[in-house]
């Protein structure tokens, strides 16, 4: 589904403004926000998939409103109460109220440097031939999304070609469902940018997306 944090291309937000000298942080809570994520994010209660959906699938108003880090926070909340790690009123309360359900893992602190650096590779074994190769012409699908997508609207039902083939990679539309990594072929797609913006477009520009296998068709 088009959500609001699926940007590109929508006019009226102006420039993008890079702030100088930016700090990693800009308040002590948005570190904390960071280790929560990545913390509950290595109990294995949720994929990477499911939290990048529960921060995008929110209100449009609440989305454009909320800072970088109150939208990762809001999504952690979501999803312990989905899970039934806490509940909404000792969200509220700012304290547990009842025993806390297990989890499948406790990361421990000596473990995170090791974890950060091995990252969650989503390669995976491919168990049927790429449909595309390098230089292919294609068109991605125009079909509106249900749920978590990684195709960007402004690229859907556009023309490109192909310039990498990644392998088979975890497939997020399913993974962010729970309906297992259903590993699926991965490509870089080239696009003219008259293609996908039409004649505002800046003159010889191309837009290189990555793709899965299937979000593309033969053009």
């Amino acid at each position: 589904m088009t959500v609001a944090a699926d940007l590109g291309g929508v006019p009226g937000f102006g420039a993008v403004e890079a702030e100088t000298d930016e700090p990693v942080f800009h308040a002590d809570w948005e570190r904390r926000v960071l280790a929560l994520v990545l913390a509950m994010g290595a109990t294995g209660t949720w994929t990477l998939d499911m939290s990048r959906f529960a921060r995008e699938h929110r209100p449009r108003s609440e989305y454009l409103a909320l800072s970088y880090y109150e939208i990762w926070l809001a999504a952690l909340e979501r999803l312990l109460v989905e899970h039934g790690l806490v509940t909404a009123a000792e969200l509220a309360a700012g304290q547990p109220l009842v025993p806390s359900a297990a989890v499948r893992r406790r990361p421990k602190a000596a473990d995170v440097p090791a974890m950060l650096r091995a990252g969650a590779p989503t390669l995976r074994f491919a168990d049927a031939a790429a449909r595309f190769q390098e230089g292919d012409v294609v068109r991605t699908t125009s079909v509106e999304p249900t749920g978590h997508t990684r195709l960007p609207s402004y690229a859907r039902g556009k023309r490109g070609r192909i310039t990498v083939v990644h392998g088979c990679h975890v497939y997020p539309d399913a993974n962010a469902r729970g309906l297992g990594e259903q590993p699926q072929w991965l490509y870089t797609v080239e696009f003219d940018g008259a293609e996908l913006f039409g004649d505002v477009a800046d003159p010889g520009i191309t837009v290189s997306i990555d793709a899965f296998e299937p979000y593309l068709e033969p053009a």
